[in-house]
């Protein structure tokens, strides 16, 4: 599956979360309950995926931690903020160039509909 089509999977089923669920809960509601929706169909994604940096020869585990990775293909950074920020892009790119991923999606469940809160990345 490339990440394309996982990418819509993934929107897919974001939307029907937040359909069920609406805005004004924590990150980590909507976190659980995505991650539920893609296990429920047998998509591989890990939650929390603890990313090192290597800085020359030195490994630095800083708590970085994407959260959620699918099919070790698509990075997923969920929010519930007002407004997506310039930070909130940036750390999504980070997270992808460190594990060398080509496609982030950056979701932010704090808006009335969440096709207003999608941004995708390609690096």
């Amino acid at each position: 599956m490339g990440e394309n089509e996982i990418a819509g999977i993934i929107i897919g089923k974001a939307i029907a979360v937040h359909r069920e669920l609406g805005p004004g809960l924590l990150e980590s509601t909507y976190q659980e309950c995505l991650f539920y929706e893609l296990k429920k169909d047998n998509i591989k994604v890990v939650k929390e995926l603890a990313l090192p940096i290597i800085y020359k020869e030195i490994k630095l585990d800083h708590g970085y931690r994407i959260d959620l990775l699918v099919e070790d293909k698509v990075v997923i950074e969920l929010k519930t903020v007002e407004f997506l920020t310039d930070v909130h892009s940036a750390q999504v790119l980070t997270y992808m160039k460190l594990g060398n991923y080509k496609l982030g999606l950056l979701l932010n469940f704090n808006v009335k509909l969440l096709k207003e809160g999608i941004k995708r990345f390609i690096l």
